[in-house]
């Protein structure tokens, strides 16, 4: 599952990465870019939604997938699909299985979007919930996301579902994965600038209000 917005320098990338018979929902989320005819025209599967935001675009990606599995990703470039099997293999032992960013290279991951992850992570994990990110590759079987009813629709989406999954009982268990430059033309929508970070921080602050 790739949420995508404007991502057109990296799909053609991100998309030769998949591994072997692992099948590709883009789910674009308005882009301008052509994005959706780059995906379709290297074989993914396209659905639109036209509600702004990262947990809309995950949700209606989630309720367009048929299998049993589903694996979740940025469409940037800055992730190794390649890893997603180590995911899923660690679905035998756990719930739902997620990805632990391990930068690259200097300069990867900014300051100010690292010290928010700490921040959240640490919260987590004083809940009971041994996770040192907030899941930009993550893997979990369909339904059991579908009956966890996340509901947020925004950058909250991702913590949301961690909350839900320690408040369920769920055995998380976390990997180390690759976390690398973006594709040249792409701009993160958090950790891109200041301004993202700070909106994804208001979205988390409304998740751990309610």
């Amino acid at each position: 599952m790739l949420p995508c917005l404007d991502e057109a320098g990296a799909l053609p990338g991100v998309l030769a990465a998949l591994p072997a018979r692992y099948r590709a929902i883009v789910v674009d989320n308005g882009s301008s870019d052509g994005s959706a005819e780059i995906a379709a025209g290297l074989g993914a599967k396209v659905v639109h939604e036209p509600r702004r935001g990262y947990g809309a675009a995950v949700h209606t990606g989630l309720e367009a997938a048929t299998a049993d599995v589903v694996c979740f990703a940025d469409a940037d470039g800055s992730l190794d699909l390649a890893e997603l099997p180590m995911l899923v293999r660690g679905l035998a032992d756990a719930e739902m299985t997620v990805g632990r960013r391990m930068p690259t290279g200097p300069g990867v991951w900014p300051w100010h979007a690292r010290a928010g992850n700490a921040l959240i992570s640490a919260l987590l994990r004083y809940k009971g919930l041994p996770v040192h990110d907030i899941a930009p590759l993550r893997a979990v079987r369909r339904q059991a996301l579908l009956d966890l009813d996340v509901t947020d629709r925004a950058f909250g989406y991702p913590l949301e579902l961690l909350l839900k999954a320690q408040r369920a009982g769920w055995r998380v268990a976390e990997y180390d994965v690759s976390y690398g430059e973006r594709a040249k033309g792409t701009k993160s929508k958090v950790s891109g600038s200041l301004r993202g970070t700070l909106r994804a921080a208001r979205d988390f602050g409304r998740v751990l209000s309610r």
